[in-house]
């Protein structure tokens, strides 16, 4: 609803004609009164007046005077322009309406006010209204499309090796750096959960933005880089340590700040990005910093070599149960004693040799591990993913132990795997004589109650039923070879009587040896599916 003041002293004109508008326009303006100047001025600084209707004459203060109190108030953040005004006044007298006109009046109307010049202003009023927010959509549209081109053209500035002295003028236009309050700092952020993944950039940048209003910081310019950080261009710097202690207040641990040292040329923008991203990168190192500023690393840190040899050797001793050699070793190839030293260059590096060389060639040699190992490795595999130093090298050296003992796994699997072969192999030229799985163990050396839980995993059978079912199979052999006597067919199959031999045949093949003979010579033997004949007749 449009928002209209009438101001009339008489308070039968302020009823009159608050009852004419309701009438001819229901439901389309929210109205209020007022019997003079002060009290109509003291109502539009409250609220959003969007029209005015007011009498000329009145005490405290008259209309003319409201106007020109009213043209001279700035506007609010967010309106869209002056209130549209009608004046009203008994008195034919040019001096008002030049006024009017001076100050831009939508209509002058005279007393007695007839009903139809009213509406008519009204209308006007309204076209005026819809002519202006249109007019504030397209500018704001236009406004917001050119601060989009200028965040695209300052990201790619920042991006800049260097800058000429012939491309300073084309970028400050372009980026609006005529506009900026100097001296600038330039500010790094991003936002890390415990599980290292990060916080949406849109929910990041509106964060920052509303942490960086509440410490009352200047801001030139607010934008994403391509990593999905924020950059805050401003000051002064104290601004950025008020917001790395706000954050510490709403325990905002995630938060991690990098910031440049002072610059106020555009050439600086390029160089202050580059110190705040770097100061940015060594909160990875220092735990307990949320915030780093580039002057704190301004001097030489230590670059070494990476350490190809020692990577090689911690990939050799997986699996090969040298568990505590693997932590001193793993100290000494990212240098631990001199972490907060060194420079971050070499641990980066490293980290990628040991992905290279270990990580992926374990995987390479061994194949895929379980989905928790995996999934460990694929974090490690990027220290990005990581908030510190240490989070990282603790999830390395848990991925190392799960990988020595999946290496051991697979190399003991395939051992076990060579024995149970060769245990199947001794069962099957062996079954005829008094074999147990003491005597079998013992012939692949291996503990009698890990061979019973090995060779059923292997066979998918007891060793008891396994061996059964090789000596009945052997005897089913003999019994279509001829007529031997079933107890010499028992004794040839390793069984230590004929009633031993006949109970085992029959529960597994559900006949007695004597029967399955005799089936045999009628041509039919059965089997698991039903009975088939084996001379070639079909029913």
């Amino acid at each position: 609803m449009t928002k209209l003041l009438i101001v009339d002293d008489e308070k039968n004109i302020r009823i009159g004609l608050k009852t004419m508008i309701e009438r001819e326009f229901p439901d389309q303006y929210e109205l209020v009164t007022a019997a003079h100047g002060a009290e109509a001025l003291e109502m539009y600084l409250e609220a959003d007046i969007e029209i005015i209707i007011t009498d000329i004459r009145m005490p405290v203060m008259d209309g003319i005077a409201l106007i020109e109190k009213i043209s001279a108030e700035p506007l609010a953040s967010g309106q869209g322009g002056r209130p549209m005004v009608i004046i009203l006044s008994g008195y034919e007298d040019f001096k008002y309406a030049k006024a009017a006109i001076q100050y831009q009046a939508v209509d002058y109307l005279l007393k007695p006010i007839r009903r139809e010049e009213l509406f008519a202003a009204l209308r006007k009023c309204q076209d005026h209204l819809a002519k202006r927010s249109q007019m504030t959509e397209q500018l704001a549209v236009t406004e917001s499309y050119r601060l989009e081109v200028q965040a695209v053209r300052l990201q790619e500035l920042l991006l800049q090796q260097e800058v000429t002295e012939d491309e300073v003028r084309e970028w400050s236009a372009e980026i609006g750096f005529n506009q900026y309050i100097l001296p600038f700092s330039v500010a790094v952020l991003t936002y890390k959960n415990e599980d290292g993944s990060r916080m949406k950039k849109e929910d990041l940048k509106s964060l920052v933005l509303h942490m960086f209003e509440s410490v009352d910081g200047t801001l030139n310019a607010s934008l994403l880089d391509r990593e999905g950080q924020v950059i805050l261009i401003g000051g002064p710097q104290s601004k950025f340590a008020q917001m790395s202690l706000l954050a510490a207040e709403r325990e905002l641990d995630g938060m991690l700040i990098g910031v440049s040292r002072e610059g106020s040329l555009l050439p600086d923008l390029v160089s202050c990005y580059r110190q705040a991203c770097e100061s940015l990168k060594y909160t990875f190192i220092y735990p307990n910093s949320r915030m780093i500023w580039y002057e704190e690393l301004n001097r030489k840190r230590l670059v070494y070599p990476v350490p190809k040899e020692a990577i090689r050797k911690l990939g050799n001793i997986l699996g090969t149960n040298r568990e505590k050699e693997m932590g001193p070793l793993l100290q000494e190839i990212f240098r631990i004693d001199q972490l907060l030293e060194i420079d971050i260059t070499y641990l980066e590096d490293v980290s990628q040799h040991m992905n290279e060389q270990v990580l992926d060639e374990v995987f390479r040699v061994y194949g895929e591990a379980s989905v928790d190992v995996l999934k460990l490795y694929r974090k490690v595999g990027d220290m990005s993913n990581f908030c510190h130093f240490h989070d990282y090298f603790r999830s390395l050296e848990q991925l190392l132990s799960d990988l020595d003992e999946y290496i051991k796994e697979i190399r003991s699997a395939h051992s076990e795997q060579g024995d149970m072969r060769e245990a199947v192999v001794y069962i099957e030229n062996n079954y005829h004589r008094p074999l147990n799985m003491a005597v079998v163990s013992n012939y692949v050396s291996l503990n009698y109650s890990y061979f019973s839980e090995a060779f059923k995993a292997y066979t998918g059978e007891s060793f008891v039923t396994y061996l059964k079912k090789v000596r009945i199979r052997k005897a089913k052999e003999l019994l279509g070879k001829g007529h031997p006597k079933l107890s010499d067919i028992s004794a040839a199959v390793g069984f230590e009587n004929s009633r031993q031999f006949s109970r085992v045949f029959k529960e597994l093949e559900g006949v007695s040896p004597q029967e399955y003979r005799d089936k045999l010579a009628a041509g039919i033997v059965r089997f698991a599916g039903g009975e088939n004949r084996v001379d070639g007749d079909q029913d």
